[in-house]
């Protein structure tokens, strides 16, 4: 493959969409306004685009993701300007939804990379798996219209309730909650905290759960 080959392979592709890929690990977001974006994910910008950190965003919202290994808050960044914007998260997947009116999500914080500014949202904890991994689990929850990109590590499989899953490898969920259960056959295992001990129970119908094949926080 010569130097215009490779360009012309790998070059950004024109797209009217507001959240498109070029690959499966990069977003493109043709920003023309506001949004809202997983602090560190920007890998390249094009037109006139400002960042900003995000830390208390109107109507009082801790606007943080606890971050998983450290326990530290990680901040979601304010994107404002016109141009395209590219993101990425360690070689994570990317998945786009697109969230109707009234339609609502809820994302493990560790996997939320950018969702348009229209969206509410709320930063919410699951105080009974705080103490149990790192840096807590801490989650987002949207609600639409607009668009939400999520990250997975490999292919996502997205389940039906009833259904259990592990903590670690629960990536989102949607019109169902979970009720997390502890094995208490598992209790006396010394240094670890895995999803075969603590696990998340979805009962409600309707709803829809996404899990990846990897634990993300034990």
């Amino acid at each position: 493959m010569n130097v215009d080959e490779f360009t012309a392979e790998h070059a950004p592709t024109e797209t009217e969409e507001t959240f498109d890929l070029e690959n499966k690990y990069t977003l493109d977001v043709a920003v023309s306004g506001s949004l809202l974006a997983k602090a560190g994910s920007m890998v390249a910008y094009t037109g006139d685009l400002t960042f900003t950190g995000q830390a208390t965003p109107e109507g009082g919202i801790t606007g943080f993701i606890k971050e998983a290994a450290t326990g530290e808050g990680t901040p979601i960044m304010r994107v404002e300007g016109s141009g395209h914007l590219y993101l990425a998260d360690q070689r994570k997947e990317i998945q786009i939804l697109r969230l109707d009116d009234g339609e609502s999500l809820t994302v493990n914080g560790e996997d939320i990379l950018a969702f348009e500014s229209g969206l509410s949202y709320e930063i919410t904890e699951i105080d009974s798996l705080a103490g149990a991994f790192a840096g807590g689990f801490t989650n987002v929850a949207l609600e639409g219209p607009g668009h939400v990109a999520l990250t997975t590590h490999g292919d996502p499989v997205v389940m039906e309730p009833p259904v259990t899953t592990d903590p670690g490898a629960t990536v989102a969920w949607s019109a169902t909650a979970p009720e997390v259960e502890v094995n208490t056959n598992l209790s006396d295992m010394i240094g670890q905290e895995s999803g075969e001990r603590f696990q998340m129970e979805f009962t409600d119908p309707g709803g829809f759960v996404v899990v990846q094949p990897y634990e993300e926080h034990a």
